[in-house]
């Protein structure tokens, strides 16, 4: 399959979010092949604050999940997503992100781990127990910047992919809000908007 972008965000409108998350919203993630996303993000470096926000559990929780990764290939990776913590409001009680409130651990493998170059690992676990998915960082200095490349491969169905295309970009835009010393948004405000412009533009 060739490389499809995902449709750029509507145009700004009376509904529209804030600036913050229209400029997240044309950051739309590309289907590189099938069962895979990419995205491609200019942060505020220096390379070791970037790989640091990635690889230690304190600085990572800011934007995703606290959690060991063992810096070795092969290492165990056990995530622990607190999303209540992810900015004001938390979880809504209701709706189809109830389920993701309280505690959710996440266990994987590291697949790669070159610092300050290139992070992967494995993400959850399918039925029987095998990897679900992985995940690839790559980071490459670029003047006072560093451009990053997450490709999320191995997505078995629509569903998983519609559920990390919103997720990660909505976690993107918290990590570049962490770096930038932003205020950090709320993340399930950032999210809502996006998983509807995802579903609107992923075929199938």
């Amino acid at each position: 399959m060739s490389s499809t972008a995902y449709a750029r965000a509507p145009a700004a409108g009376p509904d529209s979010p804030a600036p913050a998350l229209q400029a997240a919203e044309a950051q739309m993630g590309v289907v590189t092949e099938a069962g895979a996303v990419r995205f491609e993000r200019r942060l505020k470096g220096p390379l070791a604050r970037v790989w640091s926000h990635l690889t230690q559990s304190d600085l990572r929780a800011k934007w995703l999940a606290a959690g060991t990764m063992e810096p070795f290939v092969g290492g165990a990776v056990a995530l622990t997503f607190e999303n209540d913590t992810l900015g004001d409001p938390p979880v809504p009680a209701t709706g189809p992100y109830a389920c993701h409130g309280g505690t959710q651990p996440l266990a994987g493998r590291v697949t790669a781990w070159e610092p300050e170059r290139r992070l992967g690992f494995t993400f959850g676990l399918d039925k029987e127990g095998r990897p679900a998915s992985e995940v690839l960082i790559e980071l490459t200095p670029d003047g006072d910047q560093v451009r990053m490349v997450l490709t999320h491969r191995r997505l078995a169905d629509r569903a998983a992919m519609l559920s990390v295309s919103g997720g990660w970009h909505a976690h993107l835009h918290l990590l570049s809000e962490v770096l930038e010393g932003t205020p950090r948004s709320p993340f399930w405000t950032v999210l809502d908007p996006l998983a509807k412009a995802y579903d609107a533009r992923l075929p199938g």
